[in-house]
């Protein structure tokens, strides 16, 4: 499979090739001249494309053990789009940087469906890059992508629903993962970002939507049913953690088989083997008694 790394240049909001003065849209253009699926891969909060500590593509796409490989990028047909975005910065700051990036991996996904209609294009992403996945396909024709992957997304529910009311949105695939562990950043994330709108709830609380699956990655019977489809994931290690959705064995591998073999793995097939409902945020605080009344009587459901 095919890699193309790309990167957003803060300067001129372009598309760019990562250290390659070729054009990015002419590569993109051919390299969609094969077959099999064309997965873009999106990184979240705090990353800085070219940067020497912070490079996406020194370290969560790096081909040999970042996501690349361990979603079988790095192998077999396909194309493997690894989309860099400058995200350092204030969280609110990012998060709309995040919004505005949204426009430029929208034309990334027009590129490559015009070239290649036939092929499915897939979106993984993490924590804030979730918002840049929703807002690409907020504004992406219908048809132009198949599954979306969303880990521990850092958004909101009322953009997942804006989303998915455009024409990308009701014709692609939602599977949004969750954890239990990731309850701490949500509520941050909610506080600190959900000013405008105090009840929205933050991606880790699910999306309702037809054509939308959430998956509690820390629910034993959950991880349970995964291994009955031959996706077995290590259960979680601690009880709070915003990256373990991709870090855990199995995680990732599993990702995968998502986004290749979509028959197999169908959303009606694998929403009937899990639970009907998650576990409800906070769950997994190892707290007792009088301690636990106290801090639960101050954080919303």
């Amino acid at each position: 499979m095919a890699l193309i790394r790309l990167n957003v240049s803060p300067e001129t909001g372009r598309i760019e090739l990562h250290q390659s003065p070729q054009c990015a849209q002419r590569v993109l253009q051919s390299a969609a001249q094969s077959s099999g699926p064309i997965i873009i891969m999106i990184h979240g909060y705090k990353y800085q494309p070219g940067s020497a500590r912070h490079c996406p593509h020194r370290s969560i796409f790096d081909a040999a053990t970042g996501w690349p490989a361990q979603l079988g990028v790095t192998a077999g047909a396909g194309l493997g789009i690894c989309f860099g975005w400058a995200a350092r910065g204030s969280l609110a700051r990012m998060f709309e940087t995040a919004q505005q990036v949204g426009q430029q991996l929208a034309q990334v996904i027009a590129t490559v469906h015009k070239a290649a209609p036939h092929r499915a294009v897939h979106l993984i992403a993490h924590s804030m890059g979730a918002e840049v996945a929703l807002s690409a396909l907020a504004q992406s024709a219908k048809g132009a992508v198949s599954r979306v992957v969303l880990i521990t997304g850092a958004s909101f529910q009322s953009h997942a629903a804006r989303a998915l009311r455009s024409p990308a949105g009701k014709t692609a695939e939602i599977f949004n993962i969750t954890s239990r562990e990731n309850d701490l950043f949500d509520f941050v994330f909610e506080r600190l970002l959900g000013q405008d709108a105090p009840e929205d709830r933050a991606l880790g609380q699910g999306i309702t939507a037809p054509n939308a699956l959430n998956i509690q990655l820390d629910c034993p019977d959950t991880l349970a049913a995964l291994t009955t489809l031959g996706c077995g994931i290590a259960p979680p290690q601690s009880h709070i953690c915003h990256w373990s959705g991709y870090t855990r064995p199995g995680a990732l591998a599993f990702y995968a088989q998502l986004l290749a073999h979509p028959d197999l793995l169908s959303l009606p097939r694998v929403a009937s083997l899990l639970p009907a409902r998650p576990s409800p945020r906070w769950s997994r605080l190892p707290l007792a008694g009088l301690t636990k009344t106290r801090i639960m009587g101050r954080l919303p459901a």
